[in-house]
């Protein structure tokens, strides 16, 4: 029986910024996580139009981006309501959603779980285990605001994809290890993925 360091759900919808979750992924796997992915209809259209994913046969997409590592990615349909994370009787570590669209945000905090991504945050809810949102939309309006406030309520850690500067970013990769090290901080998993403030910082200070 292989023994996992956790159990984490990760969701990604069709908010701009799948990097940010495919880089999730892949960093919990290569540390030794299991990883239950969802992703929407509307995550797959972003792979396609932002990374240039063919996404025809998507098992072999799975395959190919989360391919090393020690640890497991478990794939599963939106639909698929028998998958075990839409019970609160499996042992889901945690979970997290990014990129969050808007429309999925509105749907976890309506309850409606109208899919199996909506129906796990909704168990991570009611069995208060730790659930944590990337919402990715700007500007944000009233109900986007409210939706938000009315999760963080209920104990929903709320981390916007904002990259930080002070470690003085040169590529894309370096915005993106930012934001995706912020949202391991607050699953409780170590990384290096960026310099912390205060640490290394004799050559750049101010």
């Amino acid at each position: 029986m292989t023994v996992y360091k956790g159990i984490y759900t990760v969701g990604i919808t069709g908010a701009s910024g799948a990097q940010y979750g495919i880089r999730l992924v892949q960093e919990m796997k290569k540390k030794g996580y299991k990883v239950h992915l969802v992703i929407t209809e509307a995550g797959w259209q972003v792979f396609r139009e932002e990374l240039l994913i063919q996404t025809d046969d998507r098992k072999m997409v799975i395959d190919e981006l989360f391919a090393a590592g020690d640890g497991e990615v478990s794939f599963h349909q939106l639909d698929d309501y028998t998958a075990p994370i839409a019970s609160g009787s499996y042992q889901n570590t945690g979970m997290i959603i990014i990129p969050c669209s808007m429309g999925t945000l509105s749907g976890i905090a309506q309850g409606a779980s109208g899919n199996l991504l909506e129906r796990t945050a909704d168990v991570m809810l009611k069995e208060k285990r730790r659930l944590v949102i990337v919402p990715r939309e700007t500007p944000l309006n009233q109900i986007h605001l409210e939706n938000m406030l009315k999760l963080s309520k209920m104990g929903v850690t709320i981390l916007p994809a904002m990259p930080g500067f002070y470690q003085l970013p040169k590529t894309m990769d370096d915005l993106i290890d930012f934001v995706v090290g912020k949202a391991l901080d607050q699953l409780g998993i170590e990384h290096e993925l960026f310099t912390r403030w205060g640490e290394e910082r004799d050559n750049h200070s101010r």
